[in-house]
C-alpha cells in the first residue's frame, strides 16, 4: 500500500499555509534570511554566519542569470531545466515567488525559462540537455512548488503533461533511467521522479496509487543489507549519495518509520561531515541527506545539521559561489537549498 493518498486537499492546504507565510513576508518588505518568522526556523538552526552566506549566495546566483532565465549555461551542460529548477527553488526557499520579493524576477525568469522549454509530450529539457530525466524530474518539483503557491494555469497545464511523462515512463521494475522511455531504471534518477510526484500530488495533479507503489517497491529492493542503497537492481554496493536519495524516496513516498527508513538513515549517518576522505557526488547526496535527516526526526537532525552547515560554511568562495561537479550555478543553488531547509518554506519538505 502506497502512504501517498490520492485525495489533493491536504496537500492543497500544506501549499496555502506555505503560500500565506511566504505572503506576510514579502508584505513585511523582508526575505526569510533576514527576518524568519517564529512560526519557521529554530533559533538554534540558524546562525548569523549562515545568514550571510545565504545572503551572498542568492545575490551571486541573482547576478549570473542568464537573460533567458536560464542556468548552467556556466557548466558543460549548457542552459539546463534541471539546473534552473534547482535555482528557482533556492529563491523560494528563502520566501521569494514569482513576481514577490527582492528576488521575484529572478524566481519569474526561471519560471519562463523551464516553460518555454515544455514539448507536448510533457518532457522538460534544453537543447542541450543530456540523458534528460534527471533535468526533467527536477524541473518538475520546480514547477509542482510554483504551481501550488500561485495557481498559474500555464504552469498547471505544463506540470499536468510533464506529470504523465513521468508516469508513462515508467518501467516494468517501478523505476527510470535516464530517458524517458520504459527501459532500465537507476535508484538516482527513480529518486528525482519520486520527489517530482509527491510535489504535484501536494499542488492537486493526480497521481495514481499504482505508480506510486511500484515505485516504492522498486526503491525497497534497491536495499542492501548494510542500509545503504545500490545504483541498479542487479549491480553495486552501497554508497552516501544514492543511499541518502533512496531513504528521501521512502520519506516522500509517505513512509517515515520501518525497518528500511531506519536502516537506511543510520547508513547515511555514516557519512556525518567532516569526512577524512571526500564522497562522491557531494552536493547532491547532501541535498538529500539534509531532506532525510530533518524528515527523520529531531534525533537525526540535530546530530546532522550543524556538521554539514559548518562544512558547507567552509566551502563557499569569497565571491558567495559554491563549486559543484555540475558546475557553480549547481553547487550554489544545491547548497543554498540545503542551509535554508531550516526556513521550512518549500511545502514539499513538509510531512
Amino acid at each position: 500500500m502506497s502512504a501517498i493518498p490520492t485525495t489533493t486537499e491536504p496537500g492543497l492546504q500544506v501549499y496555502r499555509f506555505a503560500a500565506m507565510v511566504l505572503v506576510l513576508l514579502v508584505a513585511a518588505g523582508a526575505s526569510a534570511s533576514e527576518e524568519p518568522p517564529t512560526a519557521t526556523p529554530l533559533q538554534s538552526e540558524i546562525s548569523a554566519a549562515q545568514r550571510i552566506a545565504v545572503e551572498k549566495g542568492l545575490a551571486w546566483l541573482a547576478e549570473h542569470q542568464e537573460e533567458d532565465g536560464s542556468y548552467g549555461g556556466m557548466s558543460h551542460y549548457g542552459p539546463h531545466v534541471g539546473i534552473t529548477g534547482l535555482a528557482g527553488l533556492a529563491f523560494m526557499s528563502d520566501g521569494h515567488m514569482p513576481g514577490r520579493g527582492r528576488y521575484g524576477e529572478t524566481v519569474d525568469g526561471c519560471l519562463r525559462f523551464v516553460l518555454a522549454r515544455a514539448s507536448e509530450s510533457g518532457l522538460l529539457a534544453a537543447e542541450t540537455s543530456h540523458g534528460p530525466m534527471y533535468g526533467h524530474g527536477f524541473a518538475t518539483l520546480f514547477l509542482a512548488e510554483v504551481y501550488g503557491m500561485t495557481n498559474r494555469l500555464e504552469t498547471r497545464e505544463a506540470l499536468r503533461k510533464a506529470v504523465r511523462l513521468i508516469v508513462n515512463t515508467q518501467n516494468q521494475e517501478g523505476g527510470w533511467r535516464y530517458q524517458p522511455v520504459r527501459a532500465d531504471a537507476d535508484i538516482s534518477v527513480t529518486v528525482c521522479q519520486i520527489m517530482a510526484l509527491r510535489a504535484a500530488r501536494n499542488a492537486g495533479v493526480f497521481v495514481d496509487k499504482s505508480v506510486v507503489d511500484k515505485a516504492i517497491e522498486y526503491v525497497k529492493n534497491s536495499q542492501n543489507p548494510d542500509g545503504g542503497f545500490r545504483y541498479m537492481l542487479g549491480s553495486g554496493g552501497s554508497a552516501f549519495a544514492r543511499s541518502a536519495a533512496g531513504v528521501s524516496a521512502l520519506q516522500y513516498a509517505g513512509i517515515y518509520k520501518g525497518e528500511e527508513v531506519f536502516r537506511g538513515l543510520e547508513y547515511v549517518r555514516r557519512f556525518r561531515p567532516p569526512q577524512e576522505q571526500s564522497v562522491g557526488h557531494y552536493f547532491y547526496g547532501h541535498y538529500y541527506a539534509a531532506q532525510a535527516m530533518f524528515l527523520g526526526g529531531d534525533t537525526y537532525w540535530e546530530d546532522w545539521w550543524p556538521a554539514v552547515r559548518a562544512e558547507l560554511l567552509e566551502k563557499q568562495a569569497p565571491e558567495g559561489f559554491w563549486r559543484g561537479q555540475a558546475g557553480q550555478e549547481y553547487g550554489t543553488a544545491m547548497a543554498l537549498i540545503i542551509l535554508q531547509v531550516p526556513n521550512r518554506l518549500l511545502p514539499i519538505f513538509q510531512k
